[in-house]
């Protein structure tokens, strides 16, 4: 089995996701989602614990406990974080980012840190981080999802209130041919 058929989600995404209308695209676009202990922690959204809870009954999705070599992992990204002009990672983040090095997960996540330490951090250059934007990109290119792209992304923002940034979006659109 390849380790792109696996991903690891940290709390602002789960959080977003739990609202859209059609979250159950993520099981479909991977075989295993993996949720760490330190981001369940986090969360206390009651529609997002409900959501999750059912997700881990179902076996949608699956808890990660950390290892030892994950969390020194990730201590040393979260504090690598502080040196440079960035968000700074916080540990549940750096955790997903670890176990995305360390295991060739993708990383899903909308959190602006994360985001930028793929970037800014030469051991993770390697690491696949995807927000919601990429996924739902992803399920129309493999026709999970069909209809007009424009309105799919409408509809996630109005589910969700979260907001794609306008030129990632437009890429996006031109990429899927959803420009008007």
């Amino acid at each position: 089995m390849s380790a792109e058929a696996f991903a690891i989600a940290d709390t602002c995404f789960l959080i977003d996701w739990a609202s859209w209308r059609h979250r159950d695209l993520l099981f479909e676009l991977f075989k295993t989602v993996f949720v760490p202990e330190s981001v369940i922690k986090e969360i206390r959204s009651e529609r997002t614990v409900e959501w999750i809870a059912n997700s881990l009954a179902s076996g949608s999705l699956s808890l990660f406990t950390e290892t030892p070599d994950v969390i020194s992992l990730a201590r040393d990204l979260v504090e690598r974080s502080k040196l440079f002009p960035i968000r700074g990672l916080d540990l549940p983040e750096a955790i997903c980012l670890a176990v995305g090095k360390m295991r060739n997960y993708t990383v899903i996540t909308e959190n602006r840190g994360a985001l930028m330490a793929v970037d800014i951090l030469e051991e993770l250059s390697s690491v696949r981080v995807w927000r919601s934007l990429e996924l739902i990109t992803e399920g129309l290119r493999r026709g999970l999802m069909r209809g007009d792209p424009r309105v799919i992304f409408a509809e996630y923002e109005g589910d969700t209130g979260h907001r794609f940034p306008k030129r990632d979006l437009e890429v996006v659109l031109l990429e899927l041919g959803g420009e008007d």
